[in-house]
C-alpha cells in the first residue's frame, strides 16, 4: 500500500477498509495545538497520545455495505483542578465508533434517526484532527481531583465570632417593608 494511503493527515480510507488494516501510532501532544489550548497548562515534554484505528466493512441486509471505523485513543493530561486550583494529572480515554456515508443529505437523514456518529466519506480523512477533536471532548467540564492533595481553605461559617458588618441585602429588606405600608 503507498505511503499515501497510510499518512494520518491524509487517510484514504476507502483503501485500507477494503484491506481490512489496523492502523495504530502516536503522536506528540504538541502536535494537537488545539488539545494543548484546552488543558491552559503547558505540555509536559514527551506527552504522546496513543492511538489506533480500524475500519470495518458492515454488511446491512437490504443495502450496501456501510463503513465505519472504530477509533481508540489515551493519553494524560496536565489540568488544573477547580477545586484546590493545584495542577492534576488527567487520564484521556477516547473509544468511539464512526459511520461513514457519501453525502450530507444521507448523514442528516441517518443522524437523525441513530444514536451512531456520522460522517461524511471526505476524499482523505485528516484523522489526526479527527483524534484531536474526540481528545478534546474527552476532557473533563470541571476538572477536580478525588481528593485534593492539600486541605482547602476553610470558609468562615455564619456563627463564627467574627464581625461580618450588616447583611448585604438588609436594605433591601427595608424597602420591602415600605412597600408594604403603601
Amino acid at each position: 500500500m503507498s505511503e499515501r494511503h497510510l499518512d494520518p493527515r491524509r487517510l484514504d480510507l476507502m483503501a485500507v477498509a477494503r484491506l481490512g488494516q489496523l492502523l495504530q501510532g502516536t503522536v506528540s501532544q504538541d502536535a494537537l495545538p488545539r488539545l494543548v489550548s484546552s488543558v491552559c497548562l503547558d505540555v509536559s515534554a514527551g506527552s504522546e497520545v496513543s492511538w489506533s484505528a480500524q475500519p470495518e466493512w458492515r454488511a446491512v441486509k437490504g443495502v450496501a455495505p456501510q463503513l465505519w471505523l472504530h477509533l481508540s485513543a489515551r493519553s494524560v493530561v496536565i489540568l488544573v483542578c477547580q477545586r484546590c486550583l493545584q495542577p492534576m494529572k488527567q487520564p484521556l480515554v477516547v473509544e468511539r465508533s464512526f459511520m461513514f456515508v457519501a453525502d450530507e443529505d444521507e448523514a442528516a437523514r441517518l443522524d437523525e434517526d441513530s444514536d451512531d456518529d456520522v460522517l461524511v466519506l471526505p476524499k482523505s480523512l485528516d484523522l489526526q484532527t479527527l483524534l484531536e477533536d474526540e481528545l478534546i471532548l474527552a476532557l473533563p467540564i470541571v476538572p477536580r481531583h478525588e481528593a485534593c492533595p492539600e486541605p482547602l481553605p476553610r470558609v468562615s461559617a455564619p456563627d463564627d465570632d467574627i464581625d461580618a458588618g450588616p447583611h448585604p441585602f438588609a436594605s433591601l429588606a427595608v424597602l420591602r417593608g415600605r412597600a408594604k405600608l403603601n
